[in-house]
């Protein structure tokens, strides 16, 4: 069986799981943390980052980067494509599984994690002014999902891939940490309480964090 070396609150790690989930592939979860675990690992992983999959059952195969592990389960189960269509919408979906990965973990994930938890978890003071900026980003990317919602069922095309699943384990995130505001994102909202209900994704909404607690609203699939 695959086991996943993950902390509750890496998006990557989130977004791998949903990915199996959706598959059918069973795993089991290893607590890993990048700040704490650093040489376990570094020993899986050069880049000594979340998630990391292992499985002994095959030698001890060892898959690293989430994005690399995500397109191995595309290439090796057929079950439930989440990288599908035409050249063009697979391209479209790769767009934004990238643009989730690295922009708005830059400008919204990783500023909240860090201020938001890992602060606390050392014992430091959060900077206001981050926070601030977070959510403002926070803010211009719900207002971006409004506008592909607007235009498309979901939001690379017609039916649900990896950009929705990428998407949402990201935003679950800064969800959790209170980095986001849905007052006026009904489009955003409407697709993220869709995504919630589905069965992949109630275990993320259960696990909790003892340094931080999120919204009441955040584990309610009806808001």
């Amino acid at each position: 069986m695959w086991h996943i070396y993950q902390f509750p609150l890496c998006p990557f790690s989130r977004k791998l799981r949903l990915l199996m989930s959706e598959k059918g592939i069973a795993y089991e979860l290893r607590t890993a943390w990048p700040w704490k675990d650093g040489e376990l690992l570094f020993q899986m992983n050069p880049a000594g980052r979340t998630p990391v999959i292992r499985d002994e059952s095959r030698d001890n195969l060892t898959l690293s980067d989430s994005r690399a592990i995500c397109e191995y389960f595309e290439e090796t189960v057929d079950r439930q494509p989440l990288i599908s269509g035409t050249a063009q919408q697979r391209a479209e979906q790769r767009r934004l599984i990238a643009m989730f990965d690295e922009n708005f973990f830059d400008d919204v994930g990783a500023p909240l994690l860090q201020e938001k938890m890992i602060k606390r978890l050392m014992g430091n003071a959060p900077v206001a002014g981050a926070l601030r900026d977070a959510m403002k980003f926070g803010h211009d990317y719900l207002d971006y999902l409004d506008y592909l919602i607007d235009h498309r069922p979901w939001l690379a095309g017609p039916t649900m891939t990896l950009a929705d699943l990428t998407a949402a384990a990201h935003i679950s995130v800064a969800d959790y940490l209170g980095g986001l505001d849905w007052s006026s994102h009904e489009q955003a909202k409407g697709w993220y309480m869709v995504i919630k209900s589905r069965p992949s994704f109630g275990p993320l909404l259960k696990e909790r964090m003892d340094v931080i607690q999120p919204p009441s609203h955040y584990s309610d699939v009806d808001v």
